[in-house]
């Protein structure tokens, strides 16, 4: 695992300070009241996260993944939902720094990196989530502009943010349909782009998962990523990051869980002692402990890849697959070693259990990880298709 430097420490310090004093106190307020933390967001504008992973020369302060993860650790120690809303957005800057030309990184990534320009992320659709190469909205070139017709679903960052990731077919008629993909910048101010509603969910409370539509709206041709029916390798690209997100924010859900039911394991007596005496939550606290750690090197593992510049599809997929996995795990025993108050909204167990199921289907459900995975292994290992054998 590569070696942080004395500035990411130090930064990562700032961060647990910060979730310790401002986050975890009001935490369960604004959940339970699904209110937008604007507050805490402005305070995440300061420690610079929203330029995390932007490099320095764009004004971003040029975080490895590997620290941006432990970063997304600490956040999710209080509160996940925070982690979303920097989630999309810097998954929309590392597709703009990697594919996009100098004059984009100069227009957009300064101003993302203050947090001045916010990115939601424009792919899922009502009819297109696991298959992206689905997608039906439309972008058709007129002149110097794109007009796009369209529906996003489950977008964060949709209503609070200023612009989008936008994921449009250029082609619609391309075969094989990933190469009518394409990857726009859509920024929003003009007419035709309607935020329609917010999803209503089960966790993951406090930030917006929108729908959007989209109806003649324009988008300058200057605002295209790389090159038309190319986006759906940007998309993948910028996937990868969001996974290590994903992964990491299960991890520090999971780790929370743990350390509340640890906590009043040594707190809660039964039968005369306190139940972290009883054998049967011994052995729950002890696999509890051991999943989370496991996770958290799959997730390390991942970032370092990603890091280095090799394709790291298998491990993102494998750190977002079983990290999520343990999450619910943990947050379940976690609320069964509290018992009733586990179910009670005044323990923050509760929540942890609301929130798990979102890093399981977020990013590519889990099924969909496994066929990453496995494709993935058969590519290292040489495997050549047979002619006749077809996508199911």
């Amino acid at each position: 695992m590569p070696q942080l430097s004395d500035a990411d420490t130090d930064l990562i310090q700032a961060v647990r300070a910060f979730v310790e004093k401002e986050v975890k106190p009001v935490a369960n307020e604004l959940e339970h009241r699904n209110e937008y933390p604007q507050a805490l967001v402005d305070q995440m504008k300061v420690l610079g996260l929203f330029g995390a992973t932007i490099p320095e020369e764009y004004g971003g302060l040029g975080l490895s993944v590997s620290s941006y993860a432990r970063i997304v650790e600490q956040i999710c120690l209080g509160w996940m939902s925070l982690s979303g809303i920097l989630n999309t957005h810097l998954m929309v800057a590392y597709v703009i720094r990697s594919f996009g030309n100098e004059e984009q990184k100069q227009r957009f990534l300064p101003a993302m990196a203050r947090g001045e320009k916010r990115a939601a992320f424009g792919l899922t659709e009502a009819h297109a989530g696991s298959d992206a190469q689905a997608i039906r909205t439309v972008a058709r070139r007129h002149g110097d502009h794109y007009l796009v017709n369209g529906n996003k679903m489950w977008s964060t960052n949709a209503r609070t943010g200023t612009m989008f990731g936008l994921v449009v077919k250029t082609n619609p008629d391309a075969m094989p349909r990933h190469t009518g993909i394409s990857y726009l910048i859509a920024e929003k101010g003009g007419p035709g782009c309607t935020i329609s509603r917010d999803l209503p969910k089960l966790g993951y409370k406090g930030v917006e998962s929108a729908e959007v539509n989209f109806e003649n709206f324009a988008i300058p041709t200057s605002n295209l990523i790389g090159r038309e029916g190319e986006g759906f390798k940007y998309i993948m690209a910028g996937l990868e990051v969001g996974r290590v997100n994903i992964a990491a924010r299960a991890v520090g859900v999971a780790q929370a869980a743990f350390d509340d039911a640890f906590r009043y394991a040594q707190q809660r007596e039964t039968f005369g002692k306190p139940i972290c005496e009883h054998q049967a939550i011994q052995l729950k606290l002890a696999d509890m402990a051991t999943k989370i750690e496991a996770a958290r090197l799959l997730v390390y593992r991942a970032a370092a890849m990603k890091d280095s510049g090799e394709r790291s599809d298998v491990e993102a997929g494998m750190a977002k697959l079983f990290a999520s996995e343990i999450c619910q795990e943990v947050a379940l025993d976690a609320m069964r070693i509290h018992g009733g108050y586990g179910y009670s909204q005044e323990f923050n167990v509760e929540r942890y259990y609301r929130d798990a199921p979102l890093m399981i289907i977020g990013e590519g459900t889990n099924e969909v990880q496994r066929l990453v995975i496995t494709k993935g292994l058969l590519r290292r290992a040489g495997y050549v298709r047979p002619p006749h054998v077809t996508d199911d």
